[in-house]
């Protein structure tokens, strides 16, 4: 089958420095876990206010959502301050809007400052609609801006070839590249004295006079201070995140398009959504195409996410090459505002910051700002919107109930599926659940025949994971683990692999022939 392994843009071009795992136990006073923009850019802050720090990346550094990230630098989040006008208040969603634009000066600020070669721009940003229903939404948005003192514009028209039925802007917004910006704030973090440790993977939390955080090295962390940037709490026991956010995946590929291309960054509010920014790679201008969001193990074939992509940057803007195709999780809360804060009320030792909804550049750095001011006992204006305690009875009990009905469901329904597939039926370089001794199971047969098979129950609460073939993962529906095709955890909360399933048992060989008269001559199926 042909596939091609999706890669990102920003890392090809960019060579961030490499650190150790840890292998011995170790003490600090700050213990950072996840080594995306979020983890990075607190590390830094603390340590500029001569805190020592310790980041445990499980991976490589900004090898998760940051360097899958269609990288806009903008307070438009899409169709916003109107829901949060009517659950915030106008006071509530003029401090989040403060908050993101007080990053984006941030960010420029310590760009200028530090003369950082990443692409900085300043944009304009456009949501615009594509029907009459979409065009209504424009319309309140609108209001919302002008009642929150907003700087925008209602226009008719594109710079492109798409039919709309409303257009807002948000004028000078931003954009960059991400890991050039980042590599230069890790060599800071370094400089200062900041510990970084990749390939380290924090496991559990165990609290009593300080902090212990075990690792899959089997090294020990102790701090008086934990802050969880990974994505997903990887600490998921205190305040039941997981039942408080679903995934979400999106898809981007990058082109050399054959129309010339004006300034800006757009997004549909319509279905099927597309979010549109140029960006340069190798000395040409280029164009990332995003969309195609669905919740995580829920999309159709996967694959045919890129095809719809292409489809439309071929009939928008003409493809002379295509470059790049990769794929980004992110995390949704009930009232799509990000949990920044203490994990549960009151707590002065143990933080997080997660749910960012696809717009990680700015609040990752609101994030920052927001933990070292706990950290250093500051008061902020901005901590009432974001602490991760509070519960707007509209939407969140709506979506909080929804969310957990959809749990409920696929619990049920992964349990009791029939399965027809079987492990002689893939052809190479192909998955899928099967049915193996009568039970439900996931295979994967690599290029070489070789045959991986797995238990497909997530290893976080028992949902029933499926197979993403754009992506070659084991996605769980629920709340949003991925495994590696072998059964690796790629992203939590699950915190262990997939079962492996052994063919010993049986007449099958583990090298599976492609020609299946054969393979029938040499199995004894149950």
């Amino acid at each position: 089958m042909n596939w091609t392994k999706p890669e990102p843009m920003w890392r090809e071009d960019t060579k961030l420095p490499t650190f150790e795992p840890l292998k011995q136990s170790t003490s600090t006073p700050i213990t950072i876990v996840g080594g995306g923009i979020t983890g990075i850019t607190t590390a830094y802050m603390l340590a500029k206010e001569g805190k020592k720090v310790t980041l445990l990346e499980a991976d490589e550094l900004c090898n998760g959502t940051t360097g899958h990230t269609t990288a806009k630098v903008t307070a438009q989040h899409g169709l916003i301050y109107h829901e949060l006008i009517e659950h915030f208040g106008d006071e509530g969603a003029a401090l989040y809007y403060q908050a993101q634009e007080d990053a984006i000066a941030w960010i420029e600020k310590h760009i200028n400052d530090h003369s950082i070669k990443c692409d900085w721009t300043r944009e304009d940003a456009y949501i615009f609609a594509t029907t009459e229903k979409g065009a209504k939404k424009i319309e309140k948005e609108k209001k919302a801006y002008e009642r929150l003192d907003i700087a925008g514009e209602h226009l008719e028209d594109l710079p492109f070839d798409t039919e709309t039925s409303g257009v807002l802007s948000m004028r000078n917004q931003a954009k960059f590249h991400p890991l050039h910006y980042l590599s230069h704030l890790v060599d800071e973090i370094v400089a200062m004295g900041g510990k970084i440790y990749e390939h380290t993977k924090a496991i559990s939390v165990k609290e009593g006079e300080n902090i212990e955080i075990e690792t899959g090295n089997g090294a020990t962390v102790t701090s008086e201070h934990l802050i969880s940037c990974s994505h997903f709490p990887f600490n998921d026991k205190k305040g039941m995140y997981f039942s408080r956010m679903y995934a979400e995946r999106s898809y981007v590929i990058a082109i050399e398009p054959e129309k010339e291309w004006e300034n800006g960054m757009y997004l549909s509010i319509d279905e099927p959504k597309r979010s549109i920014r140029s960006a340069t790679f190798d000395d040409k201008n280029i164009l990332l195409i995003g969309g195609e969001s669905h919740r995580t193990g829920e999309g159709a074939d996967m694959s045919s996410h890129y095809k719809a992509l292409e489809e439309y940057a071929a009939r928008t803007f003409g493809i002379k090459n295509k470059l790049f195709q990769w794929s980004a999780q992110d995390l949704i809360t009930l009232d799509k505002v990000p949990y920044i804060g203490p994990v549960t009320m009151n707590d002065n030792r143990v933080f997080l910051a997660t749910g960012f909804r696809k717009w990680g550049m700015t609040n990752s750095t609101v994030a920052g700002r927001l933990i070292t001011d706990y950290i250093m006992e500051s008061e902020s204006e901005y901590h009432s919107v974001f602490t991760p305690s509070r519960f707007k009875g509209d939407p969140s009990l709506k979506r909080f109930l929804s969310n957990n009905l959809n749990v409920a469901a696929h619990l049920v329904e992964g349990k009791v599926e029939l399965v027809d597939k079987e492990p002689r039926d893939l052809k190479k370089g192909e998955g899928a659940v099967i049915q193996f001794e009568g039970k439900r199971a996931g295979a994967f047969k690599d290029e070489e025949g070789e045959l991986h098979l797995l238990d497909t129950t997530c290893t976080h609460l028992g949902c029933e994971v499926e197979w993403n073939s754009g992506e070659h993962t084991w996605d769980c529906p629920c709340h949003g683990s991925r495994f590696s095709y072998d059964g690796a955890v790629m992203e939590g909360p699950a915190k262990h692999p997939l079962e492996k399933l052994s063919l010993e048992n049986t007449r099958e060989t583990y090298i599976i022939p492609d020609d299946p008269e054969a393979f029938e001559e040499s199995t004894d199926h149950h």
